[in-house]
């Protein structure tokens, strides 16, 4: 039977696990993707408990056949592609002139190749449905100011932002809608490996560290996974339809456009 899909990438924790849950709750039925076969399942078994349409597929997106062959098996499970949910990715933290080649290689190759593979996937496939589609793309806080200590992920979540661009004025014709988040400081498994580094490099503690990055938060509390999924819920829920090409700020007042 034919259900709104809506595969989400990175799904198996953080913010990924968060959109994947609030859509599951909006009505989508919802491919859960992410290489940690471990923490996808577990989501997704409790998903379906639930009552949830929802299954798990493992696969690496900076694998551009995976990513069609996703698309291509999930559409077969459940129906017609509706919503693409770019959210994989990875961050490292390390100095400018020490970062190691081969990790700022895998993290472009995941982050921006994975989200350009994702792009062009969702895109292909809704332009065969001939309805439109949305796609929503993972972007940063770090893609509109670059961050010290986060050089690679810096210039991978700045190529985000231009692809969301790009691609959106190729496809608004065609009634697809592209459009990317720029999460602050949100809790998640990833933050807490970015804090603990960050923190030996510069001599704090983590908790020191923790509470600076506190007081660049005008709302004065940390984000949520929930938070971010919010956001999305209204790029890909019925009043989202006309904005496109947009990249925006969920990261409590900590930059101001």
């Amino acid at each position: 039977m034919t259900q709104n899909l809506a595969i989400v990438t990175g799904a198996g924790q953080g913010i990924g696990e968060g959109i994947a849950r609030r859509l599951a709750k909006d009505g989508f039925a919802i491919a859960l993707a992410d290489i940690n076969a471990e923490t996808v399942d577990a989501v997704t078994a409790d998903l379906a408990a639930q009552g949830y349409p929802v299954k798990a597929y493992h696969l690496d997106v900076a694998d551009r056949d995976a990513v069609f062959a996703l698309v291509d098996q999930a559409v077969e499970d459940f129906g017609d592609l509706a919503v693409f949910i770019n959210n994989a990715g990875e961050a490292f933290i390390d100095k400018f002139v020490d970062s190691d080649p081969k990790l700022v290689e895998h993290l472009i190759s995941v982050n921006l190749l994975g989200t350009y593979w994702g792009i062009q996937a969702a895109a292909t496939r809704f332009l065969a449905q001939g309805h439109g589609g949305r796609i929503v793309n993972a972007a940063s806080l770090a893609g509109v100011e670059a961050s010290a200590l986060q050089s690679a992920y810096s210039a991978s979540k700045f190529g985000i932002r231009g692809l969301t661009q790009s691609a959106a004025k190729e496809l608004a014709k065609d009634q697809i809608t592209v459009n990317a988040y720029n999460p602050g400081i949100v809790r998640t498994p990833l933050r807490d490996g970015i804090d603990k580094k960050t923190a030996a490099i510069k001599g704090l503690t983590v908790p020191q560290q923790q509470a600076n990055c506190l007081t660049e938060i005008g709302l004065g509390r940390e984000g949520t996974p929930e938070d971010v999924a919010n956001l999305v819920s209204f790029l890909v829920g019925p009043d989202g339809g006309y904005t496109t090409g947009q990249s925006i700020q969920v990261d409590g007042g900590m930059h101001y456009l």
